[in-house]
């Protein structure tokens, strides 16, 4: 122990330390949002200083932007693709199961964050254009394709969110559920 009475710091590589930070601001941020959460919340869930902590960001809306960038690096990365296909939603299931909290920050805090909003509306703009594209071939042009494109993607996050909140049930058949949903919505845009 160090005359402080705090366990000493363990020395890790640079990047190593980053995403250990990162780790705990995601635990921290997805807890209690982006107002409440301060830096020495974030530094005593990582087990560091706020000295090292500013090693690594310079600011808390650094930090946050770090944490936003790396869970919608994730979810990208999991759900790759231009056409959605019968694996996008397992994929998109499996990229919230894989970092929960981070999942919650981009989709639900960073929302109602409008210093941060870009992100959530980046990814919901991208997200309408893939449904609109998959959809074109099943959907005639005009508005209800509109509507479609626009539900398909707000209602899947929300499903996804739910799913995490209830504890992850069964990944195969909450993919199966939450495409009968979806497969109602192409049907009354159909009609």
């Amino acid at each position: 122990m160090s005359t402080t009475g705090q366990a000493p710091i363990r020395r890790l590589p640079r990047a190593e330390r980053r995403e250990q930070i990162l780790d705990a601001a995601t635990q921290a941020f997805a807890r209690t949002g982006y107002s409440a959460t301060s830096l020495d919340d974030i530094a005593t869930e990582a087990a560091i200083t706020r000295v090292l902590l500013y090693r690594h960001f310079d600011s808390k809306a650094d930090l946050y932007r770090a944490v936003l960038d790396r869970a919608c690096l994730r979810v990208l990365e999991e759900v790759r693709g231009e056409e959605y296909d019968e694996g996008s939603l397992v994929a998109l299931l499996d990229a919230a199961a894989t970092d929960p909290g981070g999942f919650r920050l981009l989709f639900r805090h960073a929302a109602r964050e409008p210093e941060f909003r870009e992100f959530t509306d980046n990814i919901t703009r991208l997200s309408t254009e893939l449904t609109r594209r998959s959809l074109a071939r099943r959907v005639p042009a005009g508005p209800w394709l509109d509507w479609a494109s626009a539900v398909i993607p707000a209602f899947t996050i929300e499903a996804v969110i739910a799913w995490l909140d209830a504890g992850q049930p069964d990944l195969p058949t909450a993919a199966d559920r939450i495409n009968l949903a979806i497969q109602g919505v192409i049907q009354a845009a159909q009609t």
